[in-house]
């Protein structure tokens, strides 16, 4: 069982209209296989696993006007005392805390710039069997255009530990959880910012990332798939990048090490 840290993301899944072409979809990409779903009392819950070990969830979306999006978890160990929390420093209850059988306790809130994240509070399920290797999740940043309300309602909320990041060649910025030295080799997520270069009219939003062995493969196979590349590969102090988003129109990242080095 991974041991997470409050606030650090533990858990991401994707709400789809059509969960088997999903199954298609990432199971093609990624290698994944599937279980069976939990049925109608969890929402026809469908949990993915990296050889043999649970790394995310595909969900039916019970309402055709939500997003098609990956979702993201932040760990917490007390829902309903976080939930008092992001009220008091600005944001807002999407969804207040509620029990979801003997798995734990899941709630979704909105940060002061719009973007919504989710919230687990392990009960059987503790969040990922693995992350940070090759088809699993490895990273998420927010993107959004409210940077002082956001940057000062993450560090109310979980007391994150800020690093700006001069070497990335735009504004950006890790947080670490409380008590670490902040740096990338701490970080549990960044901050991005929504500038003139994205579209006007583009929200707030989590962007989810897999680590794959070869980015531009994984473009490849994501545009073989039906999928389409909202940015092309490209390599950042961090490694290889891109974005894309699968068959359905869920947006997230790919990330592997960069092609070309600084040392090269």
């Amino acid at each position: 069982m991974a041991a997470f840290a409050e606030g650090a993301p533990c858990w991401v899944d994707a709400s789809l209209p059509d969960v088997e072409a999903g199954k298609r979809f990432y199971g093609e990409l990624f290698g994944w296989t599937f279980g069976d779903s939990a049925g109608a009392d969890y929402g026809h819950y469908t949990q993915a696993y990296s050889r043999g070990r649970n790394v995310a969830a595909l969900a039916p979306k019970p309402d055709g006007r939500m997003p098609t999006v990956w979702g993201i978890y932040l760990y917490t160990t007390d829902a309903y005392a976080c939930a008092q929390r992001i009220r008091a420093a600005g944001g807002q209850m999407v969804m207040d805390p509620m029990p979801v059988g003997p798995y734990g306790t899941a709630a979704m809130a909105a940060d002061p710039g719009g973007a919504v994240f989710g919230l687990w509070q392990p009960g059987t399920h503790h969040g990922f069997d693995a992350q940070q290797e090759p088809y699993t999740y490895c990273w998420t940043e927010v993107y959004t255009r409210a940077r002082d309300a956001v940057d000062a309602f993450y560090a109310k909320v979980f007391g994150y530990v800020p690093q700006d990041q001069d070497d990335a060649g735009v504004e950006y910025r890790v947080w670490s959880p409380p008590g670490a030295a902040p740096g990338t080799g701490t970080a549990v997520m960044g901050r991005s910012l929504i500038t003139d270069a994205f579209p006007e009219a583009m929200p707030a939003h989590f962007l989810a990332y897999f680590a794959v062995p070869d980015c531009d493969q994984s473009v490849a196979m994501v545009r073989r798939l039906g999928g389409r590349v909202t940015a092309d590969p490209f390599d950042t102090p961090y490694g290889r990048i891109a974005v894309v988003a699968d068959n359905q129109g869920a947006v997230f990242g790919l990330l592997s090490e960069p092609r070309t080095r600084p040392d090269a």
